[in-house]
C-alpha cells in the first residue's frame, strides 16, 4: 500500500501498516519528514510521482492522508500517474472528499474511509502504530462502491486493529459534525472565554482540561474539517447554540438550567451504555449489501472480522 502524507494519520498508519506484515511505502512533501520516516526504518520519499508509478507497478491500495485543501491536487496526480489503484482516504468529512473524487473520475475505484483516532498533536513524529487500536474506522458502503476496494480498505482497517463502522457519506458527516466538528468550535468557544477571566488559568483543571483539549488541534485542520463540513455543521452548531440559548434564558427567568444539564446527562449516560453489536452474516457483493450494511452501521454495528465476498472462496 502507499500512503500519501505522513502526519499523524498517515505515519500511524505506516507504522501499523507495517507491524501487520504489510509491505507499505509514503510520500510526504516535507524532506525532514521523509528523513525522520526513513530514520525510523520505514521506506518514504518526497516525490510523489514516484511513490505513484510504485504504486501503478503495484496496484497498490492508495491511501490519501492529507488536508482537505491539498486532496484535488493529488487526486490530479493519482489520475495521472495511478488511475486504476484502489483508492481510499483518511479525511474527517466525506462527502466532500466524494466530490473531489467524482471530479477526478476516480469514483469506479474509491472507497472513503475516516478513522476516529487522533491526537492534538500532528506531523510524523506524532503517529503512533497504537493509534487505531479499537477506534471505529468507518468505511463508506455509497451507492457507486465496489465490493472488492471495499473488502481492502476493511481489512486495513482491521489490520490496523480498528472495528469497522459501515455508513453512507452524508451521514457519516452528519454524525461527525456532532461528535467532532461541533466539539471542536465548542473547545475553542471555551477556550477563548476562559482566556478573558484573569483568575481563570490560574484555577483550570480537569473540566477545563477536558473540555478545551482538541483547542489544541493546529488551527488549519481544524478550519479544514469545519469548513469542508458545512453543511452538516452549521444546523448542528444552530441546534447546539438554541439549548444554550434556552438554558441562559431559564437561568435568567428562573434560576435553574436543570433542563439542559438533565437531558444531557441523561444523553451521555445512553452513550455509556451504548451496544454495538458485532456484524457477521452479511455477504459483500449480493443484492443490497450496501444498505444492508448502512443500515447495521446506523444501528450501533461494527465488523470486527472480515466479511465474505460473494464469488470469493476465501
Amino acid at each position: 500500500m502507499c500512503v500519501v502524507g505522513l502526519g499523524l494519520i498517515g505515519g500511524s498508519l505506516m507504522r501499523a501498516a507495517a507491524g501487520a506484515g504489510r509491505e507499505v511505502f509514503g510520500y510526504n512533501r516535507s524532506v525532514e519528514a521523509v528523513a525522520a520516516a526513513k530514520f525510523d526504518g520505514f521506506d518514504a520519499t518526497e516525490n510523489l510521482d514516484e511513490a505513484l508509478r510504485r504504486a501503478a507497478d503495484l496496484n497498490a491500495l492508495i491511501v490519501l492522508a492529507v488536508p482537505m485543501p491539498a486532496l484535488p491536487q493529488m487526486l490530479d496526480h493519482v489520475r495521472q500517474t495511478a488511475p486504476l489503484c484502489p483508492l481510499t482516504d483518511v479525511t474527517s468529512v466525506k462527502g466532500a472528499v466524494l466530490d473531489e473524487v467524482r471530479r477526478a473520475d476516480l469514483l469506479p475505484n474509491f472507497v472513503g474511509g475516516h478513522p476516529m483516532a487522533g491526537t492534538a498533536h500532528s506531523g510524523w513524529s506524532a503517529g503512533d502504530a497504537a493509534l487505531f487500536t479499537g477506534a471505529a474506522w468507518v468505511v463508506s458502503v455509497d451507492d457507486h462502491v465496489d465490493a472488492r476496494v471495499w473488502s481492502l480498505v476493511t481489512q486495513l482497517a482491521l489490520d490496523c486493529h480498528a472495528v469497522v463502522v459501515p455508513a453512507r457519506s452524508d451521514e457519516h458527516d452528519a454524525a461527525a459534525a456532532a461528535i467532532s466538528h461541533l466539539p471542536h468550535l465548542f473547545a475553542e468557544a471555551l477556550a477563548v472565554t476562559a482566556g478573558e477571566v484573569p483568575l481563570a488559568f490560574a484555577l483550570a483543571a480537569g473540566s477545563f482540561r477536558d473540555g478545551t483539549r482538541v483547542a489544541a488541534t493546529a488551527p488549519d485542520l481544524v478550519r479544514a474539517m469545519c469548513e469542508a463540513n458545512a453543511d452538516q455543521l452549521l444546523p448542528a452548531l444552530e441546534h447546539g447554540i438554541e439549548l444554550l440559548t434556552r438554558a441562559k434564558k431559564a437561568l435568567a427567568d428562573t434560576g435553574s438550567v436543570a433542563d439542559l444539564v438533565e437531558t444531557g446527562h441523561a444523553a451521555r449516560m445512553r452513550y455509556d451504555s451504548f451496544s454495538r453489536p458485532e456484524i457477521m452474516t452479511t455477504v459483500v457483493g449480493t443484492d443490497n449489501w450496501r444498505a444492508e450494511l448502512a443500515a447495521a452501521g446506523r444501528a450501533g454495528g461494527v465488523i470486527r472480522s472480515a466479511l465474505p465476498v460473494l464469488g470469493n472462496p476465501g
